[in-house]
C-alpha cells in the first residue's frame, strides 16, 4: 500500500445519495466525499460532508493519517504511506500503522428504502457512520478534524465571505448548517460516542482534484472545517460516529453497537437480494458481489413515487433507455420481478405521443420524451417480462399503452417519428437533435447524426411487431375483451411483421457482409461498421438469416470485439478515435467514434448464441470480471473503455448496464 492507488469505492444508500473516494483515501474527484445526500431523492445531490482528516497520537508522536492534493499536485501529509490493507467486504475498511499501534477506519452507508415503498422518504434517512478502532502498546489520542461544504455534486466549493457555516454543539453531537447570502442550505449533524468537540472555524484553501484537471473541468477545491473531535483510546476501543442530514435530537444517544447491527441489517437484507438469483449458484462469491452491485443503481424517486434506475455513478441520473436495457440483468435474471413490474407501469403510465421518457424531471415538470428508442426497448423488455413471468393480466393492463404506442408511430408523432408506408420502417428527421443511444450533440450537431432508419431502431420495431401480434393473439383467447377485434390485431400486426421483415434487408450489405447503420433521408447507406448491427441481432425477434448473422458476428468480432466490449466504430474507419481523452468536448466527439461500451458485451453474446449455438463465444470472460474485482471502483464495471489498447477504464466508474448485462450472461 505504499503507492498513491487512486482506484475507488463507493457505497450508496436507495435514495440516490452516495459516498465514495480512493483506496488511498485521497481524494481526486469532485464526486469524492463521504456524503453526497440526495435531498430530493434521487436528484438534488449536494456535498455536505467530506470528510475526516485523521491524526493519532500515541507516546508523544503525532501522527497524520490523511492524504490530500494541493496545488500543482503537492501531496501532504502523506498517511497513505502507514496504510497496511484495505478491503472492501462487507464495507470498506482501512488499516493504518506503525510499529506500536494500530487503526482501522469503517465506513458503511445505511440503506433507504425498501422494495414496494410508496410514502415519500423523509431526508433524515440520509446517513453514514463511521467507526474507529484502535489497538497499540499505549494509549492513542484520536483527532478528527471536519471538512465539509455545502454545493451541488458537479461543482466545487469555494471560499466566500457570503457563505458561513452555523454549528450548535449538544451532548456529543455538532449541528451544522450553512447560510449563503441569507439563504439556508441543507441541515445536518453528526454524533460521536465518545470524545470532546472544540469549535476551531477555518478554510482549507486549494485542493487539488488531479482527475479532474485531466478530464479540462475546474480542479480546486475550498472546504470549511468548523471544528475538531478529540478521542482518548485505550487499546481495544472503538469510537463510532453517524452523520445525518436533518437537525439532531437531542434526546438521542448513540451507541457504540449501531455500526455492528448496521452492517448485520445490511448483510440480511443484501442476503435476500442474493437469495432471489436462483438460477445462479448463491454460494458464488462473485455471482454476490456482481448482484451487490447492481443494487447500488436501484433508487426511489420522489417525483414519481417509485424505483428507478441510476444509470452511473457518479454523474449521471436515471434514464429511461438505460433503464429499460439494464432491466433484465437487473430484476429479471435475478427474480426481482415486483420491481420490473413497478419500473414498467411507471414508464407506461407516462407514455405520451406513444413515446416513453428518457427523462423524468426532479420537480413537478413534465418528463423529457428525447429518445426514439426508449419506447421500443419499453415493449422489448415488457416482453422478456412476460415470458418470465407469465403475468398476463398485467399485459392486460398495459396493452392500450401498447396500441397507443402503436398508432403514434404509423400515424406520425415527435421529431417526425413515422412509419414509411412505403416499405414499414421506422424513420425521423429533425437536425440538432440525437434520439438514438449515439447521443451527442456538440454545438447544436450530432456527432453521430443518424436522422433517417437506424438499423437497430428498425430491428427494435419488427420485434415489436412480433410481440404485439403474439399479445394481440394471447388477450383475444382470455375473453379479457373484444376477442375478433383482438384477432384482427393480431393480424394485422403479423402482416406489418412480415413487410417490415422482408424491408430489413434493404440494410445488408453484400460487399461488406455487415449491415448498414442508417438509411438516411435521403437514401443513402451509411456503410459505417458499428455496433448497432449486432443489436438487431440480439432482440427477442430476429429479423435475418442465418447466412447474415453469422456474417455480421464474424465481422464484429474481427473488428469491434475486445475484452471489455464492443468498440462504438471500427478501428480502421477514418472516423475512428481510440482514446477518450482530453476538455469535455474532446471526450463527447469520442464517445461513440470507437470508444469501447461494456454493455454490449451483452447483446454480442447473444446475438453469437444465436447464430452460433454450438460453438464458445469468442472472448474470455476473465478481463471483465477482473475489472470488476480490482480495477477502477472495485466492485463496479465501468462505463467505457479505450477503444485502443489496453483499453483503459474510462468514464462513469460505475454503470448500471454494464453491471447488467455481465449479470445477464455470466
Amino acid at each position: 500500500m505504499r503507492d498513491l492507488d487512486k482506484r475507488e469505492w463507493l457505497l450508496t444508500n436507495g435514495l440516490g445519495s452516495f459516498a465514495s473516494g480512493t483506496i488511498s483515501d485521497v481524494r481526486t474527484r469532485t464526486y469524492h466525499g463521504w456524503l453526497f445526500a440526495a435531498t430530493h431523492p434521487p436528484a438534488g445531490r449536494s456535498l455536505v460532508f467530506s470528510h475526516l482528516e485523521a491524526s493519532l497520537e500515541v507516546s508523544g508522536e503525532v501522527t497524520a493519517l490523511g492524504t490530500n492534493f494541493w496545488k500543482n499536485e503537492q501531496i501532504s501529509p502523506q498517511g497513505y504511506k502507514l496504510l497496511h490493507s484495505f478491503d472492501i467486504n462487507p464495507v470498506p475498511k482501512w488499516i493504518w500503522g506503525k510499529d506500536n499501534w494500530q487503526l482501522n477506519r469503517q465506513l458503511l452507508m445505511p440503506h433507504g428504502w425498501k422494495d414496494g415503498e410508496q410514502d415519500m422518504i423523509p431526508s433524515c434517512l440520509h446517513r453514514l457512520l463511521i467507526q474507529y478502532g484502535y489497538e497499540g502498546s499505549e494509549p492513542g489520542i484520536l483527532r478528527l478534524r471536519l471538512l465539509i461544504g455545502d454545493r451541488d455534486f458537479h461543482h466545487q466549493q469555494k471560499a466566500s465571505s457570503g457563505l458561513e457555516f452555523l454549528q450548535s454543539i449538544g451532548e456529543n453531537y455538532v449541528c451544522l448548517q450553512p447560510i449563503l447570502s441569507g439563504k439556508f442550505g441543507t441541515p445536518w449533524h453528526l454524533r460521536w460516542t465518545q470524545g470532546k468537540y472544540q469549535t476551531d472555524p477555518v478554510w482549507y484553501w486549494d485542493y487539488e482534484l488531479p482527475a479532474e484537471k485531466a478530464r479540462g473541468l475546474g480542479h480546486r477545491e475550498d472546504l470549511y472545517s468548523p471544528g475538531y473531535l478529540t478521542v482518548q483510546l485505550q487499546p481495544g476501543d472503538t469510537v463510532t460516529l453517524k452523520a445525518q442530514t436533518g437537525f439532531a435530537d437531542p434526546l438521542h444517544v448513540l451507541k457504540s453497537e449501531v455500526f455492528a447491527e448496521a452492517v448485520q441489517a445490511e448483510q440480511q437484507r443484501l442476503s435476500q437480494i442474493l437469495g432471489w438469483g436462483a438460477n445462479k449458484s448463491s454460494s458464488s462469491p462473485i455471482w454476490q458481489q456482481l448482484l451487490k452491485a447492481s443494487d447500488q443503481f436501484i433508487v426511489y424517486r420522489a417525483s414519481i413515487a417509485g424505483p428507478t434506475v441510476i444509470a452511473g455513478y457518479h454523474w449521471f441520473n436515471d434514464w429511461g433507455r438505460d433503464t429499460l436495457i439494464a432491466l433484465p440483468g437487473l430484476a429479471l435474471v435475478t427474480g426481482r420481478f415486483e420491481l420490473a413490474k413497478g419500473l414498467l407501469q411507471t414508464f407506461g403510465r407516462y407514455c405520451r405521443h406513444g413515446l416513453i421518457p428518457n427523462v423524468f424531471p426532479d420537480g413537478s415538470g413534465e418528463p423529457y420524451y428525447n429518445s426514439i428508442d426508449a419506447v421500443l426497448w419499453w415493449i422489448e423488455t415488457l416482453g422478456l417480462y412476460l415470458e418470465a413471468t407469465q403475468d398476463w393480466q398485467f399485459l392486460a393492463a398495459q396493452f392500450p399503452v401498447v396500441q397507443q404506442i402503436h398508432k403514434a408511430f404509423m400515424g406520425g408523432t415527435l421529431y417526425n417519428i413515422q412509419v414509411d408506408a412505403t416499405d414499414g420502417l421506422v424513420s425521423w428527421d429533425v437536425s440538432g437533435v440525437a434520439l438514438t443511444w449515439m447521443d451527442v450533440v456538440i454545438g447544436g450537431k450530432p456527432v453521430t447524426p443518424r436522422n433517417g432508419k437506424p438499423v437497430e431502431i428498425n430491428a427494435l420495431w419488427y420485434s415489436a411487431l412480433c410481440w404485439m401480434s403474439q399479445w394481440a393473439e394471447c388477450l383475444s383467447k382470455m375473453d379479457l375483451g373484444d376477442s375478433a377485434r383482438l384477432s384482427k390485431q393480431a393480424q394485422r400486426y403479423t402482416q406489418q411483421g412480415e413487410q417490415v421483415k422482408f424491408s430489413l434487408q434493404k440494410f445488408w450489405n453484400p460487399e461488406s457482409g455487415y449491415l448498414y447503420d442508417t438509411i438516411e433521408p435521403d437514401d443513402r447507406r451509411n456503410a459505417q461498421i458499428r455496433p448497432n448491427a449486432v443489436l438487431a441481432l440480439s432482440l427477442h425477434h430476429c429479423g435475418f438469416s442465418q447466412h447474415q448473422g453469422q456474417a455480421i458476428v464474424d465481422l464484429a468480432t474481427a473488428r469491434l470485439l475486445t475484452p471489455y466490449g464492443l468498440r462504438s466504430l471500427d478501428a480502421t474507419d477514418p472516423d475512428y478515435i481510440g482514446k477518450y481523452t482530453g476538455d469535455s468536448q474532446q471526450r463527447d466527439r469520442s464517445y461513440h467514434q470507437g470508444t469501447v461500451w461494456a454493455w454490449l458485451i451483452g447483446p454480442f453474446t447473444r446475438a453469437w448464441q444465436r447464430f452460433y449455438p454450438q460453438r464458445p463465444l469468442p472472448f474470455n470472460w476473465q478481463p471483465l470480471l477482473d475489472h470488476f474485482l480490482s480495477d477502477a471502483c472495485i466492485h463496479s464495471i465501468s462505463e467505457i473503455f479505450d477503444g485502443d489498447e489496453p483499453h483503459e477504464p474510462k468514464g462513469a466508474i460505475a454503470q448500471a448496464w454494464s453491471v447488467a448485462e455481465v449479470i445477464r450472461h455470466l
